[in-house]
């Protein structure tokens, strides 16, 4: 009989076997290093051209044609900068009351119709700002009917004889706009609700704290670092809001730029301004990032309880039903209403009057720039996996950041590299071939949607990053060790995997770019409507009523996400039954 082999002769065994296969592990390990430097200087590219309409933006305001910066100081920036800070503080602290009150009462309790409202509370994400102050100023304004009904009702024949709230306001475009951005806060502080441990809060009860002092002391604390990034969302959509602002009167730092640029031809005054937009922006950054603070929340075991309910019976109960349905009533079911009756009626004039071509170029530019942005996001999450090296890292998280700039801003960014290379272009054509290229990007749409990708490749980013964060890396080293490249290994292994989380990405870009409304304005082709600029120039004219089809048009379109939305966020806890969500 042989003797079995002791631990000695294991040992050398496997110290040949591994010398044996070094040579193989070095060309692997090299053919991976050179993979990788060709997705390094690709992240690098996209970096580069995501920071590029900021780099401009302070490069045009150092060196204006004009210094017109004096004038600025003095009339335009005071007053556009208080109420862009009026708003922001306005609207940020009435979705942070609205979004968490709803949010805890659909956690915590149960009551008629919670599962239904959970649902709706959503819903007016998908309603675009400028168009519920286009609906809500209809509806509320002196020649509206709910005016209208207050005289014939109590007898009035003029606004001398009566008060009414003005919408056309400051504090009109603060309760509109809250009505449709709550959802940021709601979503937010519904996950970190859901994924709260239900013991820390049973033990504030065992300790005499009543459900009020609980939420104040236990579970706002907890949920702090959601309910500020949730808050921030909010602002980033005021600082980026332009058809609700003008139309209600309000004068913001968006209009500001958007008036110095087109209607006093200043584009260096524009730039200017918009540096103290984006330095409103890094402010703002940095104070979310306080409120978040450095505590990190988290489970010390793995089992997870359901949710206990408290049932609100009898008036309590339909009191919290009534409170959680009338943001949705607000914020979506009034102006959808609107808009309804008015598609209706209006139908025909609508078609006859531009939304089909509107339609159509809006179909086409949201398709191509969800392309596009699913596209280069996957390049910059495949490089920050292959080789998580600090500047593929940093070159991710930083080519989010065009989701943070306005999208006037990003116009105005983009206008002068896009000009220069058009101009660089036809001047080589003109001295080497004798003919003129003209306008290659600038002012067509190769350029509006280099500007949707850039301003949307966040929202693509984001799920690709978490599709390929659920694929493990062990696929990885097999599909290495089998002799497969970084780009075959895509190919072959992630693509089919990460198909779901494509195609959601894809699907929130193409939303968001049907409802984009600022930059498509300042960088659109002559006479080329959207949806957006389809609506806004009716509204321009006061003929909304003739644009409402396709307003509800874009309102449609932006449910699906939404409501997909909602439901990763209900069902985000690990042992929740299907009656809990």
């Amino acid at each position: 009989m042989t003797a079995a082999p002791g631990p000695e002769a294991n040992a050398m065994k496997d110290v040949v076997v591994r010398l044996a296969r070094l040579p193989q592990l070095l060309a692997v390990q090299g053919g991976r290093r050179s993979v990788s430097m060709t997705w390094i200087i690709a992240t690098g590219l996209i970096l580069a051209i995501t920071l590029l309409p900021a780099i401009t933006i302070v490069w045009l305001a150092l060196a204006p044609d004009e210094n017109i910066w004096p004038h600025l100081a003095q009339t335009v920036l005071p007053k556009s900068l208080l109420q862009t800070v009026l708003l922001m503080v306005g609207a940020g602290a009435l979705t942070l009351v609205t979004g968490t009150a709803a949010a805890w009462l659909v956690t915590m309790y149960r009551f008629p119709g919670r599962a239904l409202a959970d649902r709706l509370l959503v819903i007016p994400l998908a309603m675009p700002t400028y168009i519920v102050a286009y609906c809500y100023v209809e509806l509320l304004d002196f020649s509206g009917p709910v005016q209208s009904g207050l005289r014939a009702a109590f007898g009035w024949h003029s606004a001398r004889d009566y008060w009414f709230p003005d919408i056309r306001s400051l504090g009109g475009a603060i309760f509109l706009m809250s009505s449709v951005l709550y959802p940021y806060v709601y979503l937010s502080a519904r996950a970190s609700f859901v994924q709260q441990s239900i013991c820390a809060l049973e033990v504030a009860r065992t300790l005499g704290r009543t459900p009020l002092q609980t939420l104040w002391s236990v579970a706002l604390p907890l949920a702090r670092p959601a309910l500020a990034a949730g808050v921030a969302l909010v602002l980033m959509e005021c600082l980026n809001d332009l058809g609700a602002v003008q139309y209600l009167g309000v004068t913001t730092l968006t209009s500001s730029i958007y008036a110095t640029w087109l209607q006093r031809s200043n584009l260096g005054g524009a730039a200017q301004l918009a540096t103290v937009m984006l330095t409103v922006i890094v402010a703002m950054f940095a104070v979310e990032r306080i409120a978040r603070g450095g505590a990190k929340v988290h489970h010390t075991t793995g089992r997870y309880r359901s949710i206990p309910f408290q049932d609100l019976l009898g008036w309590r109960g339909y009191a919290a039903s009534l409170l959680v349905m009338l943001p949705f009533v607000i914020g979506f079911l009034l102006p959808f209403l609107q808009l309804a009756r008015h598609a209706a009626i209006y139908a025909g004039e609508s078609v006859e009057r531009g939304f089909l071509a509107a339609t159509v170029n809006s179909l086409v530019l949201a398709a191509v720039t969800a392309t596009l942005a699913v596209l280069v996001a996957l390049v910059l999450a495949y490089a920050k996996r292959i080789d998580p090296n600090p500047f593929t890292r940093a070159a991710v998280r930083m080519s989010g950041l065009g989701y943070a700039i306005p999208g006037t801003v990003l116009a105005l960014g983009l206008l002068i590299p896009l000009a220069g290379f058009d101009n660089a272009v036809d001047s080589f054509m003109r001295r080497t071939f004798g003919i003129s290229t003209g306008l290659l990007i600038s002012g067509s749409i190769a350029g509006l949607v280099l500007a949707y990708a850039i301003r949307f490749m966040a929202v693509a980013l984001g799920s690709v990053e978490a599709g390929l964060e659920r694929i493990s890396p062990n696929l990885d080293a097999a599909s290495r060790a089998l002799g497969e490249t970084a780009m075959s290994t895509l190919r072959r292994v992630h693509l089919p995997l990460l198909l779901p989380a494509l195609g959601a990405a894809g699907l929130l870009v193409f939303v968001d770019t049907m409802k984009e409304l600022p930059a498509t304005l300042l960088l659109r082709p002559f006479n080329f409507e959207t949806l957006a600029t389809h609506v806004y120039s009716f509204a321009a004219l006061e003929q909304f009523e003739e644009a409402s089809l396709g307003a509800l048009a874009i309102v449609v379109a932006g449910l699906i996400p939404v409501l997909l939305l909602h439901k990763a966020v209900a069902g985000g806890r690990a042992g929740t039954r299907r009656d809990e969500s």
